[in-house]
């Protein structure tokens, strides 16, 4: 079952972090979900600085989360939803946003908080979404790795 195994949630400071959250547009009841997930993970943290950006879909995100890489950004958290459909799409988005994102945190030394779901149906999705009712909040869960790493990263250096 996903969801097991999941680190423990402890105490971070944020406050000197400037973290940034890209996110798609498309499916907006689970976007703005994982947006207000992690929007709430990086204000428990104390982080001393947000921004959030959409964009039109998933395949939009690493090429965003890029820019806010290289314009002075802590941290970015991508978040966004893919749902299968009928035809290789599903695989050939999913594929070039999950590799992007990991590109932009490879090439940059930014850590990125990967909160793209990739589900076979808009019910996994909303499961994942932090919704009343879901079993898990990605959201939450990607931009708690984002300043987590983050602070891992400066300690060092």
């Amino acid at each position: 079952m996903s969801g097991q195994g999941a680190p423990r949630s402890g105490d971070r400071d944020g406050s000197a972090l400037r973290v940034g959250i890209v996110a798609a547009s498309w499916h907006p009841e689970v976007t703005d979900a994982l947006v207000a997930g992690a929007r709430g993970a990086l204000d428990a943290a104390g982080v001393g600085e947000t921004t959030t950006v959409r964009v039109p879909g998933s395949f939009e995100l690493p090429v965003t989360a890029l820019a806010l890489a290289r314009g002075g950004w802590d941290a970015v958290v991508a978040l966004g939803v893919v749902v299968r459909g009928a035809t290789p799409h599903f695989e050939y988005v999913c594929r070039a946003a999950t590799d992007g994102l990991a590109r932009v945190a490879l090439d940059t030394g930014v850590p990125v908080g990967f909160g793209l779901l990739t589900c076979d149906d808009e019910q996994q999705a909303r499961d994942r979404a932090g919704l009343p009712g879901s079993s898990q909040d990605k959201g939450a869960e990607a931009a708690r790795a984002a300043v987590d790493t983050a602070l891992v990263l400066r300690r060092l250096s």
